[in-house]
């Protein structure tokens, strides 16, 4: 048995996309608006529903309400890369492109050793963005 993929459930699909695609995962099924949407990453799929989607597998499903739903974590190799893809998906790079992700923390060295920053999705979900630091 493996782990073959991560599901999303979202209430703004194009938006996920735009997010999602931001991030440099490759869209592998479905679009803007289609219910269900795959993008591949590696040999890791993450899945997009649509809240309708869900509700027609379980009718008494609710969106979950306070806290953090789930996160994902996107190694970007570098500590460059890490303040590049932020400013990208914040909307703060050059070329003030529109923002695709909500702030929630700022680029820092972490005492662990690596760069950091976390935004969140379109569904408030958080992402992670990190780096080795070279010693």
């Amino acid at each position: 048995m493996k782990l073959d993929a991560i599901s999303i459930i979202t209430a703004d699909m194009p938006a996920a996309i735009t997010f999602y695609s931001a991030l440099g995962l490759e869209l592998a099924d479905g679009g803007p608006d289609a219910p269900h949407t795959e993008f591949s990453s590696g040999s890791l799929r993450i899945l997009l529903d649509t809240e309708a989607v869900v509700l027609g597998i379980d009718p008494e499903w609710t969106r979950p309400t306070g806290g953090n739903k789930m996160s994902l974590a996107f190694d970007c190799s570098t500590a460059e890369a890490v303040d590049a893809t932020f400013a990208k998906l914040t909307g703060r790079g050059d070329g003030g492109s529109d923002p695709v992700a909500g702030v929630v923390h700022e680029p820092w060295d972490a005492f662990w050793g690596q760069r950091y920053a976390v935004v969140s999705d379109p569904d408030g979900n958080t992402v992670d963005l990190f780096a080795t630091l070279n010693s």
